[in-house]
């Protein structure tokens, strides 16, 4: 497949135009290598383990969610050489699909509320609200991830999920508007978490984003190249 059609295609799942204003440039072809494209791997990430994994596969391209180049460049040294040596020798292309695909029908959040079984679900600025059936220790087996609660959480009746660092006090008011009694999200910040007029669980960013490309991957016939954090259970 020649990789303009590639690309056409991947903006058809995730239109570049649904992603946030901070996404500008940070999404779509961010590293081009080889013209055609035969072999194709995914993650959420392209980290150095992740890069050197499709590098193996002879993947002529990597799709993941956050782009490796975030921070304009005006020097390469650090851990961003031997990424860009790796990927740069072997010609492969990296796309990126980011905020896009957070907001895309069957992205990262359509898919995690699918994930979790959320019914009735309605759409907020970002993420969206559910009917919930599961408790605490549910959602963490079926996300395989510990979970931190915050507030006084007895049951769940209609959760709110953004995958990602999605703890913010605007969408978490939007969502108790919306009849949320619960936030599920990632990496929340104390001062957030002492003003939040909801309970919040907290799982760990992988867990609630990966599924997403995981998902994606299957549905195109790609290779999934999986890099969870390694998690340390407490004595």
């Amino acid at each position: 497949m020649d990789i303009r059609e590639f690309i056409s295609g991947m903006e058809r799942v995730a239109p570049p135009g649904l992603a946030e204003e901070f996404d500008t440039g940070r999404i779509g072809l961010i590293i081009e290598g080889k013209k055609e494209i035969n072999r194709v791997s995914c993650a959420l990430d392209a980290s150095l383990g992740v890069v050197g994994e499709a590098v193996r596969q002879k993947a002529d391209m990597l799709v993941v969610h956050h782009t490796p180049i975030f921070h304009p460049v005006t020097a390469v040294r650090g851990p961003l050489v031997p990424l860009l040596r790796s990927v740069l020798n072997s010609g492969m292309n990296i796309f990126v699909m980011h905020t896009n695909f957070d907001h895309a029908p069957q992205g990262v959040n359509d898919t995690l509320a699918g994930l979790l079984g959320l019914t009735n679900t309605t759409q907020m600025t970002l993420g969206l609200v559910g009917d919930c059936q599961l408790v605490p220790e549910q959602i963490g087996r079926m996300l395989h991830s510990p979970l931190r609660i915050w507030g006084d959480l007895h049951s769940i009746s209609h959760l709110a999920v953004v995958g990602g660092s999605g703890f913010d006090i605007g969408l978490i008011q939007e969502a108790r508007a919306l009849g949320a009694d619960a936030f599920l999200s990632a990496e929340a910040k104390h001062s957030v978490i002492r003003e939040s007029p909801l309970p919040l669980v907290e799982a760990t960013h992988y867990a609630l984003e990966a599924p997403a490309m995981q998902e994606l991957s299957s549905r195109m016939g790609w290779h999934y190249i999986d890099d969870p954090p390694k998690m340390i259970a407490s004595p």
